[in-house]
């Protein structure tokens, strides 16, 4: 996609634009193979020890995130449910990564205007969690999710959660916190470098919904790719970082299921206490 898309002087605008359709569908198709969590227990143990290794929380196979793609309108009757709260045209991407930047997991067909939370619990990697075909495993979020068994999420309130009988005291609450922040920071790094290496991502996509939905899906492919042969980044304008800062927001988070799931981070600060 990068070599064939790069120059399109002397083509007709209709038929390069095809022809970026048809090169990012065809990379897209590849995803299974190059965007996927890992299957067996011993690529699981590795992913979990890498996020271990940044700051000491246990469980982690993933940071969870969404971050938003500019679009052109989509037009018709539905286009403003693309718009987002920045006010322009979007599809809110979810992604995984892990601590090598790379992305473990993408949905890309939601609109600008869908809640992060709203996008998590419809997709299949929930499902996977809810009904434990993952065990022992936590993804790692911020407070646009809502606190779950297997979402870590900020303590946002010390004083809701510390219990010296169940050996929960405001020193380990800052700790998980502290730690939680330095794991999931990773997947605000996979955006960032995600969107450097492809700036339409930020610039916006010129083309109808699905089209822009394989060429999203085709960038992450790409990503991947380029993870895997430690490609370095190449320097880009000002202006694109600015944009990028403008796509990279969240939603405000949501109270959903906070006393279920709060027993598993109990366990997490009890852990923390004793690291103190």
């Amino acid at each position: 996609m990068l070599i064939v898309c790069r120059d399109f002087i002397g083509i007709h605008k209709s038929t390069a634009s095809r022809i970026v359709k048809l090169v990012s569908h065809n990379i897209a198709i590849l995803r299974p193979q190059y965007v996927n969590f890992p299957i067996n227990v011993n690529d699981l143990k590795k992913v979990k020890q890498d996020f271990y290794n940044i700051a000491k929380f246990t469980m982690v196979i993933g940071a969870l995130d969404c971050t938003h793609v500019k679009i052109k309108s989509p037009g018709g009757d539905n286009a403003e449910v693309y718009r987002n709260r920045k006010i322009f045209f979007s599809i809110n991407v979810q992604t995984i990564c892990d601590t090598n930047l790379k992305i473990q997991d993408i949905v890309a067909r939601w609109s600008g205007s869908s809640h992060d939370s709203t996008i998590f619990n419809n997709s299949e990697i929930r499902r996977k969690l809810e009904i434990d075909e993952m065990r022992d495993c936590v993804l790692v979020a911020d407070s646009g999710y809502a606190q779950r068994n297997y979402v870590m999420t900020l303590v946002g309130s010390p004083n809701t959660v510390i219990d010296q009988s169940s050996g929960i005291y405001e020193e380990a609450v800052a700790k998980y916190n502290e730690s939680l922040i330095r794991t999931r920071n990773t997947v605000e790094r996979s955006h960032g470098v995600w969107k450097r290496r492809f700036p339409i991502l930020v610039t916006g996509i010129n083309v109808k919904i699905t089209s822009s939905q394989s060429i999203i899906v085709a960038t992450a492919v790409l990503h991947n790719i380029a993870c895997n042969f430690g490609e370095s980044m190449t320097r880009v304008t000002t202006e694109i970082e600015s944009l990028i800062s403008i796509t990279e927001f969240n939603n405000p988070g949501e109270d959903v299921g906070r006393n279920a799931a709060n027993i598993t981070r109990n366990k997490f600060l009890r852990y923390f206490n004793n690291l103190i």
